[in-house]
């Protein structure tokens, strides 16, 4: 993941750990768990607690957490992605809130039915957690396998969506 544009970012404390919230001029760009797999290294992106962005995503967080929300509204920065990983981050926007589906099906939604691998590392790759729900995406046979933020994280989210 390459982010070859000014970055800011929040730190945020929510209920399942250290989060950091990330924009660029386009969007957000990123939601991560502190220390979950595949975090960029953001030492060097400026803290901004004022910006109106990174404050929006944080409260639309904080709904979604207290069960206020299901669904989000934010723009979107998903550039620092191939396009075949934003094409699979696009076909996750649109698995409904307390539902799970698999990766091959998402790979045959994308239009690449060979490629559930394929779909599984972008999956993993997907810096925009919960707003883009990776965490909605289950093994074959409904398998609670891979999340970046760990398991544990991903059967909590499942479980606050009604979906565990």
């Amino acid at each position: 993941m390459k982010f070859a544009y000014p970055i800011r970012k929040v730190h945020w404390h929510g209920p399942l750990g250290e989060m950091i919230v990330a924009a660029s001029d386009r969007g957000i760009t990123g939601i991560w768990f502190e220390g979950q797999k595949h975090l960029p290294d953001h030492s060097h992106w400026a803290v901004d607690e004022s910006d109106p962005l990174l404050k929006e995503a944080v409260a639309q967080l904080g709904d979604y957490f207290g069960g206020r929300r299901t669904s989000f509204d934010l723009p979107l920065d998903l550039q620092a992605g191939t396009p075949f990983q934003q094409s699979v981050w696009h076909a996750l926007l649109a698995i409904p809130h307390g539902t799970k589906t698999t990766y091959s099906t998402v790979s045959r939604e994308i239009g690449a039915p060979q490629a559930a691998r394929a779909v599984g590392a972008a999956v993993g790759r997907n810096p925009v957690s919960i707003v883009v729900p990776c965490h909605r995406v289950l093994g074959a046979g409904g398998a609670l396998t891979g999340y970046a933020g760990g398991l544990d994280r991903k059967n909590a989210l499942l479980k606050l969506e009604g979906a565990s």
